[in-house]
């Protein structure tokens, strides 16, 4: 069961041929948070899927045997962001990233019945590219921006904005791949 709302992480999983269920969690995010952006987004995740957990009836969704909560952020110059609040806020951002690194932060809270909870931060060093302002009004005119963290979307036209990444390409999109594999091999 995927506890989040994100098309992006519903796409990982398809493409990726992992068979799930989506129920969105209902979490207030603003009112978990924490100075450390590792944190944070684990806290997130855990309670994303922990909100989700406690929806499952054990006889009707007995075929459930994990939920998965994830969230992401971006680390920029000592600042987290999240979604931009409108296009001002990401024409703004998308002016201090520009020609610069960041890192993309996302959670992981895999719960499985009757085991502890598996809880990971996976970070990918994202180079953005040097835009124009001409670029950075057209990119956010695209709405894409305002419904990521971060300001962009990696599978979409900001894959444009981005001239490269250390570490997992998956992970930026919404969750690593690598780390779910290894988890649900070790469920085998």
């Amino acid at each position: 069961m995927l506890a989040s709302a994100s098309p992006a992480r519903r796409r990982l999983l398809e493409q990726a041929g992992i068979p799930h269920q989506v129920r969105v969690s209902g979490v207030d995010e603003d009112q978990i948070q924490h100075a450390e952006p590792a944190e944070l987004v684990k806290l997130l995740a855990q309670a994303k899927a922990i909100a989700v957990a406690q929806t499952l009836d054990p006889v009707g969704d007995a075929e459930i045997t994990a939920v998965l909560g994830c969230d992401s952020v971006l680390s920029f110059d000592g600042q987290v962001f999240g979604k931009p609040s409108g296009p001002a806020d990401a024409i703004e951002r998308w002016q201090r990233m520009a020609g610069g690194c960041g890192s993309l932060l996302t959670g992981h809270c895999l719960i499985r019945r009757g085991q502890p909870e598996l809880m990971a931060c996976v970070e990918t060093v994202v180079r953005f590219a040097s835009l124009s302002q001409a670029e950075i009004e057209a990119y956010v005119a695209s709405g894409e921006p305002l419904q990521c963290a971060g300001g962009f979307a990696l599978e979409g036209r900001g894959g444009l904005c981005i001239d490269g990444l250390d570490g997992c390409y998956s992970n930026v999109i919404g969750l690593s791949l690598p780390w779910l594999r290894q988890q649900l091999s070790a469920l085998a």
